[in-house]
């Protein structure tokens, strides 16, 4: 793992997080927290970071961009985009893809470059992992092949899902209704 900071990569996350302060502005104090934190420790891209650390996530699209590829969460029990840990690595975009492409089995994948949401949550306690906030840094991934997945250990199942069913269903995740709306803002 490594564990030392990359100060270009970090000063590209901390330009990214500008970027994304200014495009969403009703977000800008949500983006300055990560911020902060990216400032706390070296190892805030590290599990070892007990009270939380970075995760991306992927706003899986399919070619015609009006279904998301959602996992049922095998540990959390929910629809939710994919995603994990960042495990060292700092270039959360090249994150999202990889648990992307592992989560899905899915290849011909293109991740765009700037962040699509920020959200920190709570993960409850599981053995001997204390509970910690994940900071998860969304990007947007596009399907550009087969969209065939295979479902991973880590689901119990994976769907395509229409967006506007995300944005509209009562039982989704708060940031997966968020996204979904984002999205519908940016598509003609």
């Amino acid at each position: 793992m490594n564990t030392s900071a990359s100060p270009s990569q970090d000063v590209s996350l901390h330009d990214a997080l500008a970027s994304y302060a200014r495009r969403w502005p009703d977000e800008a104090e949500v983006a300055r927290s990560f911020a902060a934190f990216l400032d706390e420790a070296p190892t805030v891209f590290e599990r070892i970071h007990l009270e939380g650390h970075f995760t991306a996530s992927s706003w899986l699209v399919d070619r015609s961009g009006t279904r998301v590829l959602l996992t049922h969460h095998r540990k959390l029990e929910r629809w939710l985009q994919l995603g994990g840990h960042a495990d060292g690595d700092r270039n959360l975009a090249n994150v999202a893809l990889r648990e992307a492409e592992e989560e899905s089995g899915l290849t011909d994948l293109r991740v765009e470059p700037e962040i699509f949401d920020l959200d920190r949550h709570w993960i409850p306690e599981r053995g001997d992992v204390p509970g910690h906030w994940h900071w998860d840094v969304r990007y947007v991934v596009h399907a550009e092949g087969s969209e065939d997945y295979v479902v991973s250990e880590e689901s119990h199942d994976l769907a395509w899902r229409p967006i506007d069913a995300v944005l509209a269903g009562p039982g989704s995740d708060e940031s997966m209704r968020r996204m979904a709306g984002k999205w519908k803002a940016r598509s003609p």
